[in-house]
């Protein structure tokens, strides 16, 4: 097991990373919290792999334990689905010191973060991430939101867990589009920090499409790694964290765009590459590193083309980004491969063009 410590003064917390954490998720929580009771957030498919299970091992500690389900599918990721989980939390007697387990993917954890920051002011929130994206990205930083009005993570707060459990044998039980989901995450975390990280990426492709233990227990490590180093210096977002954005500015507009049909890595990888392109359009990026980007985007089964959707709707939905500032849009862009820089001097012009392209 593989820890990483989120030095962020009284709201500081591990991440623990390696195989078969789920089976000492009692322990784990209660070396992390005193409680007699725990509520599980999960949904359908992960409730059948891990949830019953999960629950059967918290009881047996001695803890009363509900579990509650929330549909699969982004659109689920609301303000009406929050409301719902509200009225359980409430009929369960949840109490301001039950803690939030959320067991799952992005949406549940987003969802059931942000549910657990603002039921009754806040209440401890745990992390058990089983899809590589969240284990990467997600589950770490504390940003919890609802979609709402079609734009991603409209509504939301900064809330950080107690502590985060990422199993990373669960990513076996992935569908194969949903482990090239996270590693767009991946990709996007060695390109904005460590050019060494990327490098490893390649060699070790093969390895880590056939979900090498070791591997994958080595990038998942040091994906969390960059997060956690960046969300240290910068918890609120408000200079460095800017730069985990990459990809981000174009990929929750076509997400939007596209009422979410297209996922969040597939959508990621497409806003890292016109995003690339666009930096290579002004001057910063080299073509031939533009190339080792859309290379490996493609050898991880990732989408390097956007697909036929309005360009018109895509860069009105990029005007709604949270991160426009007096009506400039602002990008985090590759100056090369392990280092980025944030924009806001990019010409709508340009936007367009490499959209086009």
């Amino acid at each position: 097991m593989k820890t990483i410590k989120v030095e962020l003064g009284d709201r500081s917390y591990n991440i623990l990373i390696g195989s078969n954490l789920l089976n000492r998720a009692a322990d784990l929580l209660c070396e992390t919290l005193s409680t007699e009771k725990c509520i599980i957030i999960t949904n359908p498919t992960v409730d059948n792999l891990y949830g019953n299970k999960l629950k059967k091992l918290l009881s047996k500690s001695g803890l009363t334990v509900d579990l509650l389900t929330v549909p699969d599918g982004e659109e689920y990721k609301s303000l009406d689905t929050a409301g719902r989980l509200y009225k359980e939390l409430t009929d369960c007697f949840s109490e301001r010191g039950t803690p939030i387990l959320a067991i799952g993917g992005g949406v549940i954890g987003d969802l059931s973060g942000f549910v657990a920051a603002t039921y009754m002011r806040g209440v401890p929130f745990i992390q058990a991430p089983t899809t590589l994206l969240a284990q990467v990205d997600s589950s770490i930083g504390g940003k919890v939101g609802v979609d709402h009005g079609n734009l991603k993570n409209k509504i939301g707060a900064f809330y950080q867990p107690k502590l985060v459990i990422s199993d990373t044998e669960t990513l076996k039980t992935l569908p194969q589009k949903e482990f090239a989901n996270g590693m767009a995450e991946v990709i996007k975390s060695a390109v904005i920090r460590d050019r060494s990280f990327f490098n490893f990426i390649r060699e070790n492709l093969p390895a880590i499409m056939k979900q090498d233990s070791g591997i994958i227990e080595e990038m998942v490590f040091r994906t969390a790694s960059i997060k956690a180093s960046v969300v240290m210096q910068d918890e609120k977002d408000t200079g460095l964290r800017n730069i985990l954005n990459f990809g981000h500015t174009i990929g929750h507009a076509v997400e939007s765009v596209s009422d979410f049909g297209i996922s969040h890595g597939q959508a990621v990888a497409i806003g890292m590459l016109t995003e690339a392109k666009i930096s290579l359009k002004m001057g910063t990026l080299e073509k031939d590193e533009l190339t080792e980007i859309e290379d490996m985007l493609s050898s991880c089964g990732l989408p390097t083309r956007l697909p036929e959707l309005d360009r018109d709707s895509i860069l009105q939905a990029i005007q709604h980004d949270k991160k426009v500032t007096n009506g400039k849009i602002r990008f985090a862009l590759p100056g090369n491969i392990g280092d980025v820089y944030i924009t806001d001097e990019v010409e709508p012009a340009i936007i367009r063009e490499a959209l086009e392209e």
